[in-house]
């Protein structure tokens, strides 16, 4: 066997909740292949705060510029708010690092093009964080779906249904199309339909509606939306941060077989049940049973994903078209619900104000310095 390759060198940017809560733990999970070298944050405090809890030889850095300069890393893990995703993800490229970037990797599909041309240039890759694709319940039920195992699917529905109260949209990039790139469309249950179109790959047509019910925000605070995909399935996908009993839910309907998923922040084994139809043996149904090992979604899995793929030289899960399938989804859901009319995959092309902003300068959701 050739030997494992040596550790790479990670750097994170921004040292938040997300990072010090999800990344660092990941970090630390797979210590025998990763060495956090360097920490970069605006906040010199909040730094040290890092610094401290991470230990070890740990350099702090207020720019990414300077950092990426200093240590050249193998990998940056941007956890920083989604305005300044674009702007760090091309820098780390262009200098030669691997990045695993928290949701979504950038606000349009016209910023994702600009990772996309620095991936081309330097040959590294840009993964978004989707750590609910990973895990050993969602890999056993891709699998069992599209080998054709539980039969052809047919109807799938797809539910984030949070709620988040005026304090959390009182941060002042939150619920802004500049910084945080839309509502809970982008910010929230992108999670849920990353998943959805993990599980029944590329969709076809969308149909939509957004509104902002409650909360005083550029962007909506729900959406739903009609999916038609490639292989015919027809899917509802709701989104919302108005929801007293948060929930987070896929469920696959097909020929043989439910499959449903139904969690809130992360999901295990059996979080995931399936139901067979009654013309399926119960042999066959027990066939389905999820796997021994139980590993649980998150950015641990995730990590391991990348690095897996690094190893093995191929690119990595969350990247390149996978990453824009998921992103075009929803500049099409924002499309749809604006304009009141069906958009089709692959409609949304440089010179569609949908491509460049998520609220496609529509009068009625445009910020209002853009109106």
């Amino acid at each position: 066997m050739s030997p494992r390759p040596a550790r790479r060198r990670v750097a994170v940017v921004g040292t938040g909740a997300i990072v010090t809560g999800s990344h660092l733990p990941a970090l630390r999970a797979h210590a025998d292949r990763t060495e956090l070298v360097a920490a970069v944050d605006v906040d010199p405090a909040r730094l040290d705060a890092f610094r401290a809890e991470a230990g070890g030889d740990v350099a702090g850095y207020t720019s990414t510029g300077a950092m990426l300069d200093a240590v050249r890393p193998d990998l940056v893990l941007v956890g920083t708010p989604p305005s300044l995703h674009r702007e760090q993800t091309v820098a780390a490229l262009k200098a030669g690092a691997w990045v695993l970037c928290e949701k979504p990797l950038c606000l349009s599909l016209a910023e994702y093009d600009d990772i996309a041309a620095a991936e081309e240039a330097s040959g590294a890759y840009a993964s978004v964080v989707f750590q609910h694709r990973h895990g050993s319940g969602a890999a056993h039920a891709r699998h069992l779906i599209t080998s054709g195992e539980l039969g052809a699917p047919l109807v799938a529905h797809c539910q984030t249904t949070w709620h988040r109260d005026a304090a959390y949209y009182a941060v002042p990039w939150r619920g802004r199309w500049s910084t945080e790139g839309g509502g809970p469309t982008m910010g929230h249950g992108i999670h849920q339909y990353d998943l959805l179109l993990h599980l029944l790959g590329p969709w076809a047509e969308i149909r939509a509606m957004a509104s902002r019910l409650v909360h005083d925000t550029e962007s909506e605070d729900v959406s739903t939306a009609l999916v038609r995909f490639e292989n015919g399935v027809l899917a509802t996908v709701v989104n919302s941060v108005l929801s007293p009993d948060e929930v987070s839910r896929v469920r696959v309907d097909c020929a043989d077989a439910t499959v449903e998923l139904t969690h809130l922040y992360g999901h295990r084994n059996d979080d995931w049940t399936y139901t067979p139809a009654r013309h399926v043996t119960p042999e066959r149904a027990t066939s389905w049973r999820t796997p021994a090992a139980d590993v649980p979604s998150s950015h641990t899995a995730q990590l391991g994903a990348v690095l897996d793929a690094w190893d093995a030289g191929a690119g990595p899960p969350g990247s390149g078209p996978d990453a824009r399938a998921t992103l075009e989804f929803a500049a099409a859901l924002y499309k749809a619900a604006f304009t009141g009319r069906p958009v089709a995959a692959g409609e949304i092309a440089p010179g569609d104000p949908f491509h460049s902003a998520m609220h496609g300068d529509h009068p009625d959701w445009a910020p209002e310095e853009r109106a």
